[in-house]
């Protein structure tokens, strides 16, 4: 690689990113036999163990005499790595993930149903505070791509059958040949035609032209469960989008928006209401009456020494705990109502207090 015996690492990659260049076979005056010395060179000297090996003893893999191994070594780290003058400027990680994606022995072809499963859907739907709070059962109907009802989602019209796809000999997928830089590679696609299955209708469905699917609509109950909280999300398997040709269906994802309350606010599994409470009931230590999201009331007397800034909390009157287990609280922001003035006895006794 004309490189010193004590070049740094980035003096090696330099020099092979400059030889890789000039001397790569699909370049005009390139020499595949020089680019593959390069390459070999490049695995040696990029790796601290067969450096110091073939150093020290002349071969890669130490005194044993083997030479150095063919292919890429484990530990080859290309980040960071990229060249010029193949067509643009690329990343040679992007290259080797892309490629290893789909080589043989390298990985798989994804299959049919893996291609063709339905898509996922989200929709929302709101509901109110006294919903939330006592559970409900929602009726959902959305528009969305269905099993065809004419081939049962199989994409062959009545009578016919499937026979082997031609375009890939019935295999469902086809190898490419993919030349890079480091020599060409035998590259699995999914068949174009079959879409991965290795068959095709003899005659496809008229209805939905082959597919499995049409237009249509899903119709569904949804169970709330008591305590559900705004932003919630209620997974419904397999009542998302049809798949193609017969494979699964995607799930179906319910964002559940609760609606804002007059009356009261949520905290978690608390529920905050405001309460206008007079001077005077303070004073003679009566009991407030507190609505709750149940439609009731609930009595409390304030014990003195009360801190009218932070909130009264009453146990249990809360939402349901999602666990199923008892209630959050209701928590009570005082308002406290003052006499525009006060008369001659309030004076008095008001005076009188220490």
């Amino acid at each position: 690689m004309g490189v010193d015996k004590n070049a740094s690492e980035e003096d090696i990659k330099r020099a092979f990113r400059k030889l890789a260049h000039e001397y790569h076979p699909d370049k005009q005056g390139g020499n595949a036999e020089k680019f593959k010395e390069i390459n070999e060179a490049y695995q040696v000297l990029s790796d601290k163990t067969k450096r110091a090996n073939y150093d020290r003893f002349g071969s890669a893999n130490g005194p044993q005499g083997f030479g150095a191994s063919q292919g890429f070594p484990g530990n080859f780290d290309f980040s960071g790595f990229q060249t010029e003058g193949f067509g643009g400027q690329f990343d040679l990680n992007d290259i080797l993930e892309n490629f290893f994606g789909g080589v043989s022995g390298f990985g798989r072809a994804r299959t049919h149903r893996e291609y063709h499963r339905g898509s996922d859907l989200q929709v929302q739907h709101r509901i109110t505070l006294e919903e939330a709070f006592r559970g409900v059962t929602a009726r959902l109907s959305l528009r969305t791509l269905v099993e065809c009802n004419g081939c049962k989602g199989s994409g062959i019209d009545t009578g016919s059958r499937l026979v082997k796809c031609a375009t890939c000999d019935g295999h469902g997928h086809i190898k490419d040949a993919v030349r890079t830089m480091f020599g060409t590679f035998a590259q699995s696609r999914i068949c174009d035609t079959c879409h991965g299955r290795g068959q095709v209708p003899e005659r496809p469905c008229k209805i939905c032209r082959g597919t499995g699917r049409t237009g249509g609509e899903r119709n569904l109950e949804l169970v709330i469960p008591a305590g559900t909280d705004n932003g919630a999300v209620i997974k419904v398997a397999h009542m998302g989008e049809a798949g193609e040709w017969g494979a699964a269906p995607g799930d179906l994802y319910v964002k559940i928006a609760v609606a804002p309350h007059k009356l009261f606010a949520r905290s978690g599994d608390d529920l905050i209401v405001r309460y206008e409470l007079r001077f005077k009931d303070l004073l003679l230590g009566k009991k407030i009456e507190v609505p709750t999201i149940d439609g009731g009331i609930v009595s409390e007397e304030i014990p003195p020494g009360t801190d009218l800034k932070a909130p009264f909390r009453i146990r249990g009157f809360g939402m349901p705990k999602t666990s199923g287990r008892g209630r959050g609280d209701l928590l009570v922001d005082f308002i406290l109502k003052a006499p525009k003035r006060a008369s001659g006895k309030l004076r008095e006794v008001l005076e009188g207090i220490d």
